[in-house]
């Protein structure tokens, strides 16, 4: 039986897993669903109609002019491609090997040019500093053993005034201060809109938040959980 155990929109971590062991086993866990993943409608964005809700709502996150985008922890690369569509250069890591395959896949069935997916540890990807423009993040952050220290190396990924955009939920009921997975993974079950707002507003400014619970288009069905969107820039100086 697996330490990490995977339910619907959860993930628990035991408190003797070290971050190594926790990597490989998120790593496994996405790779054996890799092949059916794109079902969700808001994974494979291949209803029509969320596909156009996501790729408005991407349209106005992101800058007039994209430039380079990094999408960390990318998936199967849906959202990757909608902003190649939107004229951005993308490049999506992702710790899956088997996500990042069909990335690929889609990516050369779309023709594209301006995308590229790479294996590898979205928390802290192997970018040059202030070379982005956007950094962007869909259902990461509340998984990472280390989301603030995240946020920490990812500013420093984008150039002076480059853009921010994190989209993240509550999946499950909070937990405890006092609960040992807190000690491993600190926004498992999902992060409060209010408590990622913070340390945004920490590290960044102008720091939109976009309340995306109500938004049915975006998830092909009515949801009842907090979904959200925040959009922030990097300081200028």
């Amino acid at each position: 039986m697996h330490d990490l155990v995977f339910e619907p929109d959860l993930v628990h971590y035991s408190r003797t897993m070290s971050g190594d062991r926790i990597l490989d086993e998120v790593e496994q866990f996405w790779s054996s669903s890799a092949a059916t993943f794109d079902e969700e409608p808001d994974h494979g964005l291949t209803d029509p109609v969320v596909r156009a809700a996501w790729r408005r709502h991407l349209e106005s996150w992101l800058p007039p002019q994209p430039g380079r985008v990094a999408d960390l922890g990318c998936g199967t690369g849906s959202l990757s491609l909608l902003a190649v569509e939107l004229g951005a250069t993308v490049i999506g890591v992702d710790l899956s090997p088997a996500m990042i395959d069909v990335a690929n896949v889609k990516s050369a069935a779309a023709g594209h040019d301006h995308a590229r997916f790479e294996v590898g540890d979205a928390s802290d990807p192997a970018i040059d500093p202030e070379s982005l423009d956007v950094v962007m993040a869909r259902h990461l952050i509340w998984t990472l053993p280390d989301p603030t220290g995240a946020l920490d190396r990812w500013i420093r990924l984008l150039k002076p005034g480059g853009r921010a955009i994190f989209i993240e939920g509550v999946w499950g009921p909070e937990i405890p201060a006092d609960d040992p997975r807190r000690n491993t993974i600190p926004w498992s079950g999902g992060v409060p809109a209010n408590t990622l707002l913070a340390e945004v507003d920490a590290r960044f400014e102008q720091a939109t938040l976009l309340p995306l619970s109500n938004e049915d288009d975006l998830w092909g069905k009515r949801v009842n959980d907090e979904r959200y969107a925040i959009v922030a820039d990097r300081p200028v100086c």
